[in-house]
């Protein structure tokens, strides 16, 4: 596999963080549960340091992270939780629900991109990063059932 390759697979999955990132983030603000924002803060955290060291990895293959960030970086069809502004928005079960339908595409991102023949240094990060994201889904899906 083609520096270049992996280079492109790790800016998908960056791009899968910053979307994570931003959701936690935003779902952090919208719940009343502190117990469940706390959470959401950690996993926000957890994405903001996968997206560093995914970087770290593209700059070391002598590549360049994409500029990503902006409303642009979002995958079409995909909308990042908003504030809700009615109290039937505000619902911690629907919050959840997006969160765990996010992290599910996550997996799924990961899974895919260790599919592909990656030299075993990058592979190594990019499998400890899904084994945190998995272990995030599964918790998200308890708090689905406690919600």
């Amino acid at each position: 596999m083609s520096n270049n390759e992996v280079i492109f697979i790790l800016n998908g999955l960056v791009e899968t963080c910053e979307r994570g990132e931003r959701g936690f983030r935003s779902a952090a603000e919208s719940v009343r549960n502190s117990e469940f924002r706390r959470l959401f803060n950690v996993f926000a955290q957890q994405r903001a340091q996968f997206i560093s060291e995914l970087q770290a990895e593209i700059h070391r293959l002598c590549g360049e992270a994409r500029k990503t960030g902006g409303p642009q970086a979002s995958a079409p069809n995909t909308i990042p939780f908003s504030r809700p502004s009615s109290p039937e928005a505000r619902d911690e079960a629907a919050i959840i629900a997006e969160c765990q339908r996010e992290e599910e595409a996550a997996v799924n991102d990961y899974q895919e991109a260790l599919k592909a023949d990656l030299p075993l240094d990058v592979q190594y990060v990019v499998k400890r990063q899904y084994m945190d994201i998995k272990d995030a889904y599964d918790r998200i899906r308890i708090l689905q059932r406690a919600a």
